[in-house]
């Protein structure tokens, strides 16, 4: 492993609360919790797999630069990223390029405590001023980390319903797994059973999409559904790469993907990506950068 000097210059303060927001929601289902990230193009992109709904969740914000080399021979994934790259673009002083797998709990806490230290030296700053919070050490990543959405070729499939009724779709099949579950004989309710029942749910498609509903599940459940704010981060552009929405704009609230044996939802807080059956996945990461 490597003892990595690197920090993260983030464009935004309030973009790194949505991301310490992202992965306190990872860190509550699975407490060990790794998460890849990667960088290029002045923007993050972190990888994770929340325990039980098969899909990866996608989370971005714009960085102003990535500073400082890793010190020692990187053992995480890094799919061709270089320490020497990395050092080259933190000497120049531009965005930089990254790649490398962490444990989300010490990521939340190296957000957290930079967070914490910008509050209490300007107060009164609003949340569009800059924050730089270090990276982690790396871990060895776990399987899934190696195995992302392609890097490009993203196609909008057609057919997705607007947020209402996504949202309404979750909710009633929520509900249908509670009243089945409170049916089922005192003999019957064991987790087998139970499973069972949530897999005939949630591996039903969002009507003519192809889209698992456990992804719409982990968008909901991620906080990826939530109402749009005027200038929340959003993936915007035809080809499905990473921008963010200028202030004061509205964000297009949903669009439905697919590219290499791939669907994601695209949301404007994040994306949740998933593999259709019968199909291999690319290995390479999904593009962080502009469309």
């Amino acid at each position: 492993m490597t003892a990595s000097s690197q920090e993260l210059h983030f464009a935004d303060a309030g973009e790194a609360a949505d991301l310490a927001a992202f992965l306190a929601r990872l860190i509550h289902y699975d407490r060990a919790a790794a998460v890849r990230l990667q960088a290029g193009g002045g923007v993050l992109a972190v990888f994770g797999r929340p325990p039980s709904f098969e899909v990866l969740a996608i989370r971005t914000a714009r960085l102003e630069a990535i500073v400082g080399t890793a010190t020692a021979s990187d053992t995480s994934d890094t799919s061709g990223v270089s320490d020497a790259s990395v050092a080259s673009a933190g000497a120049a002083g531009g965005p930089g390029t990254l790649d490398t797998t962490v444990s989300a709990g010490e990521f939340a806490d190296a957000l957290d405590t930079a967070r914490a230290g910008l509050a209490a030296d300007a107060p009164s700053e609003g949340r569009d001023r800059g924050l730089v919070a270090p990276v982690p050490q790396a871990v060895t990543g776990p399987p899934w980390a190696g195995v992302l959405p392609p890097r490009g070729g993203w196609r909008r499939v057609n057919g997705l319903p607007g947020v209402d009724e996504v949202r309404g779709a979750v909710a009633a099949a929520v509900a249908e797994f509670r009243a089945r579950d409170a049916a089922l004989p005192d003999e019957h309710r064991t987790r087998a059973e139970r499973d069972r029942i949530g897999h005939e749910i949630w591996s039903r498609t969002l009507g003519d999409t192809g889209l698992p509903l456990r992804a719409v599940h982990a968008a909901q459940s991620l906080g990826f559904l939530r109402p749009v704010r005027a200038a929340a981060p959003t993936a915007t552009g035809s080809g499905g790469g990473v921008a963010t929405a200028a202030p004061g704009s509205m964000a297009e609230p949903l669009a439905l993907l697919a590219a290499g044996g791939w669907l994601r939802l695209r949301t404007p807080y994040g994306s949740v990506a998933v593999r259709t059956s019968g199909l291999s996945g690319g290995l390479s990461g999904l593009s962080v950068t502009p469309a």
